[in-house]
């Protein structure tokens, strides 16, 4: 079995259809059944478009660096080669914008973190690398993830949180929480921010009914949240 940890840096955050942001690196390293990491892999990608100075500033890859690089279709190809049989990113959700994956099962480590240490500090990346102390792993080298927000640095973290992951549940509840809504921990609407969804649920039951049934929020997160703690007992 090999599950295949991805990363993309990109042009812009693809919040919709006119912005048509594309994948600038890819990056992308495998987890096998026995544990064992592999090297991660980096590739530039030539998006087709200018790198926007905002995007610029996060990952640090110019129109320059790009400039003979491969295509993102190419890229893209070459992440399904050979086939693995499944796909893992920090967040399914922006990595599927940019690639289908055909019809190969996702996990998405970021979901699945907020279930299983939903009281951890934060849960990105590089909060959950430390949290998690992944770099006292004997096999995680530093060097290899030096590099935050870029494509096979993350890629790298990303196996080696999945690798904890995977002690705690089966891969079919990982792949079963991964394709829903976030179930979040801490809410950030206005009136209860900073408090757990747990807390907001036991001191303002009629706060979630509001949310979900009388206001305007749209957030598939946020409602999928209410929802799971308005049915809770």
């Amino acid at each position: 079995m090999i599950i295949r940890t991805i990363d993309f840096e990109t042009t812009g955050l693809m919040d919709s259809e006119e912005s048509r942001d594309a994948i600038c690196e890819t990056g992308c390293c495998d987890l096998d059944d026995k544990g064992y990491i592999s090297l991660p892999v980096g590739t530039l990608v030539n998006p087709g478009k200018p790198i926007p100075v905002p995007a610029r500033a996060v990952h640090h890859i110019s129109d320059q660096d790009v400039a003979d690089a491969i295509n993102p279709t190419t890229a893209c190809r070459l992440l399904m080669e050979p086939r693995p049989d499944y796909f893992c990113a920090h967040n399914i959700d922006y990595e599927k914008k940019f690639f289908g994956g055909g019809d190969v099962p996702w996990i998405c480590t970021y979901k699945t973190a907020l279930r299983i240490w939903p009281d951890a500090p934060g849960h990105k990346l590089q909060e959950l690398r430390y949290f998690l102390d992944i770099d006292a792993d004997a096999d995680f080298d530093p060097r290899l993830a030096e590099r935050p927000h870029r494509a096979p640095d993350d890629a790298y973290v990303t196996a080696f949180v999945l690798r904890k992951v995977l002690e705690h549940e089966s891969i079919e509840t990982l792949v079963r929480w991964s394709n829903g809504p976030a179930l979040l921990y801490m809410c950030f609407m206005k009136k209860h921010k900073g408090k757990p969804w747990a807390q907001v649920a036991e001191e303002d039951r009629d706060y979630l009914d509001w949310i979900y049934n009388k206001s305007d929020v749209k957030d598939r997160d946020i409602r999928a949240t209410v929802k799971f703690y308005l049915n809770k007992k």
